[in-house]
């Protein structure tokens, strides 16, 4: 009898024990992740699911930590934006890990709380860099790994993440060892130069530009399922969105050409914003639909790309897409037609944001960005490089404008040409511009938070000539160092920067925000995370 209670009584005490080590566990709150650039398929870069940083604390924010990375750069480029897998199954137990890939074919996985280093995977390459053009041609052609890989959490806590080294190679690797889990698959072809890397029903979309490797500028899917690649090319022109390519909630992938003639009806779709759809027995990729501007011919004489990422989102029963240009406007096109039955007209077109000049190195560049806020009103984000042009005005203003900056949209409707509000065609109403930032950057948006930056980079462009410093060595000797702004997201007031904190400038690269963190990395290789002091 009295064996059998203190078994009993010891069996109570194991179990209260057990369940007081695992309960905490159990219960605690899921982390967020950022599985990839831009933050979701269709690429908002909103973090829909950030509950630390606040417009109250944000201005308590510091270096948490930051850590060199071995990552060598090629000419302009070195790190990408870091992708988070908030809760990693590991050996040692749940882990967030940041994962973070280099041009130079290199990816890390480090523990984002600490930034600590837990594996690093090196690719083969075998690639050697050409000699310097009079164009430049190495500068646009880095040769490496140039494309953000996506995540993908297959079951609870088990993590992928896929990544295209330089050879078009598409490598799937463990994100809580950094082993490759998969025999690598050709996805595009060696050093094409493709864009982040967008994952949707099983299927993983880029796009390449800039001709590299002799290669033709084509979108690109790659089918889990079947390893089949399908492709479909402009005709002319590169599709450079910074981000890589949007998804709609169809399955249509969208993204911008440039460089390129528009020839229509010779199937040439240069200087053009294009949709393309997976045919689903065949894999192979068709067009779909596109706009082009009126002014493409303009456009294409002036240099004035599409070059930035077009973010998707639904405004009232309908799907919409923004995207803008060099040119310095922003299209809002309508999914479900983009152009009209003519593809030359969009649901709405800002006037000039900036670029009064006319200068190919000014305008938009990067990712545009869009959210909802708690009153449903959807907001539309764009940088800015260079001064805003004369004639744009904001409600709310910070200065003179002369390097770049963010400006605030609003998405409204009017009835026909009157000014009064009310049912009838959608229109983007402007409603802040940002201070003055040197490159202002994508921004990225969290809790009423916008995160943007000023990469510090020279982005004046000049060729090599007799007597005359050009390319990336007259870039890197101008350029100066990054700043991370805080920004109001309601009106753009800027409640918290970096200031000196961060020693270099960075290319063609982007913020993450995940779990009260906000990180960025730099052309010398380091990674650096703000946050509140714990």
């Amino acid at each position: 009898m009295n064996r059998r209670t203190f078994s009993a009584a010891a069996a109570a005490l194991f179990v209260a024990a057990a369940w007081s080590t695992v309960a905490p566990t159990a219960q605690s709150p899921r982390k967020a992740d950022w599985l990839t650039d831009g933050g979701d398929p269709q690429r908002t870069s909103w973090q829909r699911h950030e509950t630390i940083l606040t417009t109250g604390n944000v201005k308590d924010m510091t270096l948490l930590w930051k850590i060199q990375t071995d990552n060598q750069p090629r000419q302009m480029h070195n790190l990408f934006p870091p992708l988070i897998a908030g809760n990693v199954t590991t050996a040692s137990g749940s882990k967030e890990i940041a994962v973070v890939a280099g041009v130079s074919d290199n990816v890390y996985g480090l523990d984002a709380a600490t930034g600590q280093q837990i594996w690093k995977r090196k690719f083969d390459s075998t690639f050697v860099e050409p000699p310097q053009t009079g164009r430049g041609g190495s500068v646009l052609c880095p040769g490496g790994l140039t494309a953000t890989p996506v995540l993908e959490e297959r079951t609870p806590g088990k993590y992928v993440a896929y990544a295209v080294s330089w050879d078009g190679r598409l490598r799937t690797l463990d994100v809580a060892t950094g082993e490759e889990s998969e025999p690598p698959q050709l996805f595009v072809p060696a050093n094409g130069k493709t864009y982040g890397l967008n994952l949707v029903n099983g299927v993983i979309y880029t796009s390449t530009a800039q001709g590299c490797g002799g290669n033709p500028n084509n979108f690109y899917a790659f089918d889990l399922k079947t390893k089949k690649v399908g492709h479909w090319g402009p005709g002319s022109g590169g599709l450079w969105p910074r981000t890589g390519p949007s998804v709609g909630k169809d399955g249509t992938v969208y993204a911008g050409s440039g460089d390129g003639d528009y020839l229509p009806e010779q199937q040439i779709y240069g200087q053009a914003m294009i949709g393309v759809k997976q045919n689903a027995a065949t894999k192979a990729l068709e067009l779909k639909d596109w706009y082009a501007p009126s002014n493409a011919f303009w456009m294409r004489k002036r240099d004035l790309d599409f070059d930035a990422s077009s973010p998707i989102f639904d405004y009232k029963g309908k799907e919409y897409l923004v995207a803008s240009s060099k040119e310095c406007r922003i299209w809002l096109l309508d999914t479900a037609m983009l152009g009209g039955e003519n593809h030359r007209t969009p649901t709405y077109r800002t006037p000039l944001i900036c670029n009064e000049e006319v200068n190919f190195t000014m305008g938009v560049w990067g990712a545009l960005a869009s959210w909802e806020d708690a009153a449903k009103t959807r907001w539309v984000l764009t940088p800015f490089w260079g001064p805003k042009h004369p004639q744009f005005k904001a409600p709310i203003e910070y200065g003179t404008i002369t390097y770049g900056a963010v400006a605030a949209f609003k998405m409204e409707e009017r009835a026909g040409p009157s000014t009064k509000l009310g049912a009838g065609k959608p229109v983007l109403t402007p409603a802040w511009i940002s201070r003055d930032m040197y490159m202002a950057e994508p921004p990225v948006v969290a809790n009423g938070i916008v995160f943007t930056y000023g990469s510090g980079e020279s982005t004046t462009q000049r060729w090599a000539e007799p007597g005359h410093v050009g390319g990336a060595q007259g870039r890197i000797q101008e350029s100066t160092h990054a700043i991370v702004y805080a920004l109001d997201a309601q009106t753009g007031k800027e409640l918290w920067s970096s200031g000196d904190l961060i020693a270099s400038w960075n290319h063609f690269s982007g913020l993450t925000v995940a779990n009260g963190r906000v990180y960025i990395g730099t052309y010398d290789g380091m990674l650096y995370c703000f946050g509140l002091k714990q």
